[in-house]
């Protein structure tokens, strides 16, 4: 993992692109961290590039069925068990692999 900090993002305050994860903040929160440390996982247990894969179609998906591009974003299988897990710090510790297939 590689943290790269001060990153101009728009309105999003990170992003974990295999192997770094991009912070708009220079000093973010423990939690938006644990929330893209999560993400990095997924994407190693999906071979990084499935994991796109399957989250553009996913999200396509999503935004077809609410047609609202937030909607879909937040019903990601990958972006709720983040969402849901940030808070716990051993999270990762305690992850059963794929993990995100209950979210789905």
């Amino acid at each position: 993992m590689i943290l790269i900090k001060g990153v101009k993002l728009g309105h999003i305050a990170g992003i974990a692109l295999w192997p770094f994860i991009l912070l708009k903040s220079k000093n973010p929160s423990d939690r938006i961290i644990r929330h893209e440390k999560i993400h990095l996982r997924q994407q190693l247990e999906m071979l990084i590039l499935p994991f796109y894969i399957w989250y553009a179609f996913e999200w396509f998906v999503k935004w077809i069925r609410y047609k609202n591009v937030a909607k879909a974003y937040y019903e990601l299988g990958f972006e709720r068990e983040a969402y849901r897990n940030e808070e716990e710090i051993d999270y990762l510790k305690n992850r059963r692999f794929w993990n995100f297939i209950k979210y789905i």
